[in-house]
């Protein structure tokens, strides 16, 4: 086995892992975004007729279909720019490390303490509030054009933000690990044709932000005083203040430690065995 084997053995190995990695993120921005599923669809549908005038000798439709491969890539890139955009932006605003502070067993316990605390007031006295927990997508690009306040959680805090008539309160606040680091921030709205049309703007941004990030979006209606949370696209709407916390609890929980304990109760086991 020479040098110049293992060197382009490595180089092979490489570009298969790129092209891996760049199919990975299209997938997964596919999956959250309902106007380049349509797209991936209309492609899908192009290659089939294609496969299906070269089986069957259609010259006309085949004509048709290879002027469109033609020029098509360049309609997409200027008819889709903001999808793009957003799927470039959304691999940009990826963090290699995770997130900016792994929350301990008490942290994590008293940031869904004071927030399911905050819930509850907000809903009994039905204020509307917007709360969106960062987790390994960051947040910056929101953070920068809000408010910033950089302080320690408290359900105190969070119910003067969103209290009636405070200037804050039509926004959305934003958490960064044990932090409130930002409040009045403007998140998109989804365009999910699939949402009821009784929802209001406050859920629509809750969904559209999970769509783009993998952020925790959680919703108190202005109407109603229902809780709900959108986390990856998908919106559990009418939630229990005990739900909230056990799925709070749950996605807020570090991956690692995860592993970590598992390994920690089979070695437990083997012990007391």
């Amino acid at each position: 086995m020479t040098v110049d084997f293992i060197i382009e053995s490595a180089k092979k190995l490489l570009d298969v892992i790129l092209v891996w990695l760049v199919l990975y993120y299209i997938l997964k921005s596919l999956r959250k975004n309902v106007k380049m599923i349509l797209l991936f669809k209309g492609i899908l549908f192009i290659l089939a007729l294609k496969i299906i005038s070269d089986v069957l000798d259609l010259s006309t439709t085949a004509y048709l279909i290879d002027y469109a491969i033609m020029w098509g890539p360049l309609a997409l890139i200027i008819i889709f720019q903001p999808e793009i955009r957003n799927v470039l932006e959304q691999i940009g605003r990826s963090q290699l490390l995770g997130r900016h502070k792994i929350l301990t067993v008490d942290e994590r316990e008293k940031v869904v303490y004071e927030i399911a605390q905050a819930m509850e007031y907000l809903k009994k006295s039905r204020i509307g509030a917007l709360i969106i927990i960062e987790r390994d997508v960051s947040l910056s690009e929101y953070i920068d054009k809000s408010k910033k306040i950089y302080a320690d959680i408290s359900s105190e805090l969070l119910i003067s933000i969103f209290f009636p008539n405070n200037p804050l309160h039509d926004g959305g606040v934003i958490i960064q690990g044990d932090k409130i680091t930002s409040a009045g921030a403007v998140f998109p709205t989804s365009d999910n044709v699939k949402i009821s049309k009784r929802l209001g703007t406050r859920h629509r941004a809750a969904l559209g932000i999970s769509e783009e990030t993998d952020c925790i979006s959680l919703i108190v209606s202005e109407e109603t005083g229902r809780l709900s949370i959108a986390i990856g696209g998908e919106l559990h709407y009418n939630l229990t203040l005990d739900e909230v916390k056990l799925m709070l609890l749950e996605e807020l929980r570090p991956k690692k430690n995860v592993v970590l304990e598992e390994t920690e109760e089979v070695v437990d086991e083997t012990n007391n065995q």
